[in-house]
């Protein structure tokens, strides 16, 4: 496998109203992530008044993203340590501040798996959740700390015929 992987994206701005950036408030902050052979992520500003709320926007897929990588390489640590997970959800949230100016920066972000599994130490699978934040590309390359505050379930067993 290579050492370095390169991905390429097209972000495509679809929000010019007629006139292009002449005003401000004149223009939609509506965009495309685009992959090639994938769907497109519609996609808008999260703070701007010309914003589609019923969009994603780059906030929200900063989160996602951190989300995401931690559950993938969590699901793959456990597959190896014969811990069966069965279910898997992350509530989790960012928080991103804005300076005076508009500028702005996350300052934190925290996870919060609730992971249900069917066999395997329960202990072993809350470890594992530090194992996966160590391995995290997306964690180990953002400059705020992420936290991660797992929550453990063992699978209740179907109950027997009467």
């Amino acid at each position: 496998m290579p050492s370095a992987h390169r991905y390429r994206v097209t972000v495509r701005w679809t929000g010019n109203l007629g006139d292009g950036t002449r005003e401000y408030r004149g223009y939609s902050r509506d965009h495309a992530i685009e992959v090639e052979g994938k769907p497109p992520i519609l996609a808008t500003s999260g703070l701007s008044p010309r914003s589609d709320p019923s969009r994603h926007n780059p906030d929200e897929l900063v989160v996602a993203a951190l989300s995401s990588c931690h559950m993938l390489w969590y699901l793959h640590l456990c597959s190896e340590a014969g811990v069966v997970v069965v279910a898997y959800t992350d509530d989790a949230d960012g928080t991103l501040e804005l300076a005076p100016d508009g500028t702005g920066r996350f300052t934190s972000a925290t996870l919060r798996p609730r992971v249900v599994v069917s066999s395997g130490s329960p202990e072993v699978a809350r470890r594992l959740h530090e194992e996966a934040h160590r391995k995290c590309f997306v964690a180990s390359s953002v400059n705020f700390p992420v936290a991660c505050e797992p929550s453990i379930e063992l699978e209740e067993p179907p109950a027997r015929p009467a």
